[in-house]
């Protein structure tokens, strides 16, 4: 996988996204969604949030590069940006550990 280079307006646009709860949980359920997605109802639904504010909130990821949306008949389909989340955790990670690689403890990692 060839994971994109953030930059620092780019890093902070995405974190700025997800710093809201109603953000950050339609992004984790995208996340738990994979590839297939979901549609805004069914995030709506598994949310319990109101159709509205969703879209606002998906907008708003979507600009930050965090979110993809692909027509699918009537329906729009919603996905994580894998890619994008990845490169952020990499603009995150790139001076830890003293610049060598890191290392992931297992037990932490127990749960993935």
């Amino acid at each position: 996988m060839n994971v994109a280079v953030l930059d620092e307006t780019t890093t902070i646009r995405s974190l700025a996204a997800l710093a809201q709860a109603q953000r950050l949980r339609a992004f984790r359920a995208l996340v738990v969604a994979g590839p297939a997605g979901l549609t805004a109802g069914a995030i709506a639904t598994q949310l319990g949030m109101a159709p509205s504010a969703l879209s606002f909130h998906l907008k708003e990821l979507s600009h930050a590069g965090l979110v993809s949306s692909e027509a699918s008949g009537r329906h729009l389909i919603y996905r994580a940006s894998f890619d994008q989340i990845n490169a952020l955790l990499a603009y995150l990670t790139e001076h830890c550990c003293e610049g060598a690689a890191c290392e992931v403890n297992d037990a932490a990692c127990s749960s993935c």
